[in-house]
């Protein structure tokens, strides 16, 4: 079929709707690109983990096969691309299928060609360079979108890093190069704290040193298009919550709404993404990625946190937003930048209109890990869908969806189950995500009641028991699938 040039929003939705080539998203979960199936025909997951009981009609679970731990999203897709039902379900669909990921490697770039799919994602060793949070800062630094005041250095022990960071005084934050913020980032003040992480730091070739400043995270996500750098809103972070997370650095969730940030900031976010964008181009890259801000609660200023060159655990937000539902979804750029479809968009236009208030509903999500420091085998779990507030305030499962869509109000939330029956709790391991209408902090960013309220209802539904309570053969193989970061 002659697909001719799509010169407008409509045809870029109609050119999707009709969409025949199969494209495949591989992961632990479907959770990063929830909804875009129902946005592109012939969209499948094809995933390790069943969040939805088998009722979600485009998630493909394989069965359980014998497999080696493990140790990263890499591996489960590895181990995907290679199990025989998920090569008979892609063979299944026809020739010419796309693979997408969260994240993936050299190994999976050599199963997608042997299975003769497409990578429709920058190169595995062009992301790795890129995602470098030392590279990034370089980056941004030619495109003139400043870090937090920062020297990169080895460093060797706590007296070479009071040498290298006299200019930025006592109180710093140390960064690896690559690695989940919450587990690689280190608030040092005194040797006594340089000590508890010594060995991690000096066995790094350069160390990101930043001044401590007092600052509020953000992100944002945008696209890289041969038409320019396509930009959403800027969405407030939740870090480091105790209730949600065990790690004191550590991402466990996000608010959008029109007023998160001043118009200034705002404003500066968005020039900065799409400065950044136009560089990442430049250095090869192009589609999705997302950038976290620092904004200092000092004196104004917005620096660059670090860069994700993937989708990650906001896309589901920036998707589903408003400014999506009336355009397009930012995920379809990406896809339309891989197609090779030509296409005509001013992304001027579009980046002013998705700026606007109008086009920015409230909308949250909350990250719950296990913060226990206990292994437990779980005998009970909720079910994924619907959830709602009760008139005494307790938070209870009301229907199966696997939509945020079927939210009417902020009574309810749409809970993503991770953790089910069967499976390991353990410190870290992620349980599941809620997304609900409305805001879960309050004006000074700290968890208001009605997140509270979903995160305790929400703890209780599990059930655990000790492990040596538990027959050694009614535990199933798929246990370790969380002992990572899956989202």
């Amino acid at each position: 079929m002659t697909i001719k040039k799509l010169r407008n929003i409509s045809d870029i939705r109609r050119y999707f709707h009709r969409n025949e080539t199969p494209i495949f998203f591989f992961s632990a979960t479907n959770f990063n690109l929830l909804g875009i199936s129902e946005w592109v025909s012939n969209f499948h997951y094809i995933n390790y983990i069943d969040c939805f009981d088998g009722r979600h009609p485009n998630v493909f679970v394989p069965s359980e096969i014998p497999h080696r731990e493990f140790e990263s999203i890499e591996d489960i897709n590895n181990y995907l691309l290679q199990h025989k039902e998920v090569i008979d379900f892609v063979e299944s669909k026809g020739p010419g299928g796309k693979a997408v990921f969260l994240m993936f490697d050299e190994q999976t770039e050599a199963l997608c060609a042997e299975l003769g799919l497409d990578v429709w994602f920058p190169s595995a060793e062009l992301r790795s360079r890129v995602d470098n949070k030392i590279e990034t800062v370089r980056i941004g630094n030619r495109a003139g979108v400043p870090s937090v005041p920062n020297i990169l250095s080895k460093v060797e022990s706590y007296k070479h890093l009071c040498e290298v960071s006299a200019e930025l005084g006592t109180d710093l934050v140390l960064q690896s190069a690559f690695g989940d913020s919450g587990k690689t980032t280190w608030f040092i003040s005194n040797q006594e704290e340089y000590k508890k992480y010594a060995k991690q730091i000096e066995k790094e070739d350069e160390i990101k040193v930043m001044k401590r400043v007092n600052v509020r995270g953000s992100a944002i996500e945008a696209c890289t298009t041969k038409k320019g750098t396509i930009v959403g809103p800027l969405m407030t972070e939740l870090v480091g919550f105790k209730e949600l997370t065990p790690y004191k650095g550590g991402w466990c969730g996000n608010e959008i709404f029109p007023d998160a940030f001043p118009q200034d900031v705002r404003d500066k976010a968005r020039e900065f993404t799409f400065k950044f964008g136009e560089a990442l181009r430049e250095e090869g890259y192009r589609g999705y990625f997302e950038l976290d801000f620092l904004i200092d609660q000092d004196n104004g200023e917005i620096y660059l946190g670090e860069l994700n060159p993937r989708v990650t655990g906001v896309s589901s937000l920036t998707n589903s937003a408003a400014f999506a539902h009336a355009d397009a979804p930012l995920f379809l750029f990406h896809l339309l930048e891989f197609s090779d479809i030509d296409f005509e968009l001013d992304v001027e236009e579009l980046n002013d209109r998705w700026s606007d208030h109008d086009n920015i509903d409230g909308w949250s999500q909350l990250v719950l890990k296990f913060n226990e420091d206990r292994v437990e085998w779980v005998s009970g779990a909720p079910e994924s869908g619907i959830w709602r507030a009760e008139d005494d305030g307790r938070m209870m499962y009301q229907r199966f969806d696997y939509h945020r869509r079927g939210i009417v109000s902020e009574k309810e939330g749409f809970y993503l189950r991770i953790i089910g029956e069967g499976d390991y709790i353990y410190k870290g391991a992620d349980l599941g995500i809620l997304i609900t209408r409305g805001r879960l902090m309050n004006d000074d960013f700290t968890l208001n009641e009605r997140a509270k309220r979903w995160i305790r209802d929400l703890h209780n539904s599990y059930v655990s028991q000790p492990l040596e309570n538990v027959k050694q053969e009614d535990v199933p193989m798929s246990l370790e699938a969380g002992a990572f970061k899956i989202l």
